[in-house]
């Protein structure tokens, strides 16, 4: 602890944190952070001739040879996380974690959107959600600035959530969901309630408050050993939220009878727009301002955003994908008020279900099937297990022949989901419907 107060009084003469070297580097404390490919410490003269004021270095000689501009480190990661859970402790302010299967950045955006109605609020910017991350978002919060703070805990393996929640000590936490994503790291559904639960834990253990979703058959009972819960979006408990239309946009009615059409797509982020409405109740945002937030909320980052082109409407929901979340996607399209046949479905693979992804995939195909939309596009090596569960579907294996059909076969007039994970980047057929 000695050298992360040492390196705290460095920290607080810095305008910011970098670990990129690439990145403008104007007054900055430089983690030299080691790559797969990479030493970190050899970017370190770089940052400092940028404008670096200061670099954290794992290279004892390096440092050596200015320490009023190195401070050696064994581990510059450690001494990142170590230098954010001291900063995290001088912060005497709300800090609300959020993990969870599907929805963890919607619903960190759209809580956001509420309590910044009435409080100066950071949160974590894009997808800066894990053990690098944290420690960023941690240390752009800023002393007598910022009154909360909002930090998403992302995950793909059991112990994550606990460190992230270690670093971060939330005094109040929400998980979103318990689903289908990340089967490969965390062995099953067992092993991801597990996982995620794990910021339960630590709530529990230092008196803080989670906010659980009863609609998720797991979380109420993953929340019991926390003393202080908040429940939505029950009509019955203390900060409801009711879904009153799911398509093609969501509406819904809040605790004071208040009406929200809000701009988001699918009726499964009905859960991500009640979540935000309890927290901010719970930190008495006026529910006027918070219809306010909810409605004005549109998504810009490819998620479940609702684009009209020049010859059809779309539901972009490309970032991600997972069994839980795809199915959720494909009912909640199905039940758009337009015939079947009018519907185009395009769907890349989903990742990271190990064992699981011939048998996720398959299931996926017996979904669409069970449909009946005019239009099935699947691409991807792992969708061929989807095919052939539904062989009125178009495959195939590779993006460059789904470009090729949909330019020789263009879509007019036609509702379209594009659903598939990252690494697909299914986004780009967009400028071709």
């Amino acid at each position: 602890m000695e050298e992360a107060a040492a390196l705290y009084e460095i920290f607080q003469q810095c305008t910011a944190v970098s670990t990129d070297s690439r990145q403008p580097q104007d007054n900055t404390l430089f983690f030299a952070l080691n790559g797969p490919t990479f030493r970190g410490r050899d970017f370190a003269p770089q940052a400092l001739a940028q404008g670096a004021r200061h670099a954290v270095v794992d290279d004892a000689a390096l440092a050596a040879t200015d320490p009023a501009r190195y401070t050696y480190a064994p581990d510059a990661l450690v001494a990142l996380q170590q230098l954010a859970n001291y900063h995290r402790r001088q912060l005497i302010i709300p800090i609300i974690g959020i993990t969870g299967s599907n929805g963890k950045t919607t619903t960190k955006e759209l809580i956001y959107a509420v309590l910044s109605q009435r409080y100066r609020v950071q949160y974590t910017q894009g997808n800066l959600n894990n053990h690098i991350g944290v420690p960023l978002t941690l240390l752009s919060i800023r002393r007598g600035e910022h009154e909360m703070a909002i930090v998403e805990m992302g995950a793909n393996h059991q112990g994550e959530i606990a460190l992230l929640s270690h670093l971060a000590e939330p005094t109040h936490g929400l998980i979103t969901n318990i689903g289908k994503a990340h089967l490969e790291g965390f062995g099953g559904v067992a092993g991801i309630a597990k996982g995620k639960s794990e910021l339960f834990r630590f709530l529990a253990k230092v008196g803080g408050t989670a906010f659980v979703n009863t609609a998720d058959p797991l979380l109420p009972g993953l929340s019991a050993q926390v003393e202080h819960r908040v429940t939505y979006p029950n009509p019955t408990d203390t900060y409801p939220a009711k879904l009153l239309s799911a398509a093609p946009q969501v509406m819904l009615r809040l605790f004071d009878g208040t009406q929200v059409a809000a701009q988001i797509t699918g009726g499964y982020n009905f859960l991500n727009l009640a979540a935000a409405a309890a927290v901010g109740a719970y930190f008495q945002v006026p529910a006027a301002d918070i219809a306010t937030a909810l409605a004005g909320y549109a998504p810009t980052n490819n998620r479940s955003q609702l684009v009209r082109t020049a010859r059809n409407e779309v539901v972009l929901d490309a970032y991600n994908a997972n069994p839980s979340s795809m199915a959720a996607a494909v009912a909640s399209f199905a039940a758009r008020p337009t015939p079947a046949a009018e519907k185009v479905v395009i769907l890349g693979d989903m990742f990271e279900l190990g064992e699981e992804s011939a048998a996720e995939h398959r299931a996926l195909g017996e979904l669409l099937a069970a449909q009946h939309f005019g239009t099935v596009l699947l691409c991807g090596s792992d969708m061929r297990h989807a095919a052939a569960a539904h062989p009125a579907a178009h495959y195939f294996a590779t993006k460059v022949e789904l470009t090729a059909w949909l330019q020789a076969q263009p879509l007019s007039h036609r509702q379209i989901l594009v659903k598939g994970s990252r690494g697909m980047g299914l986004e780009t057929v967009l400028s071709l419907i």
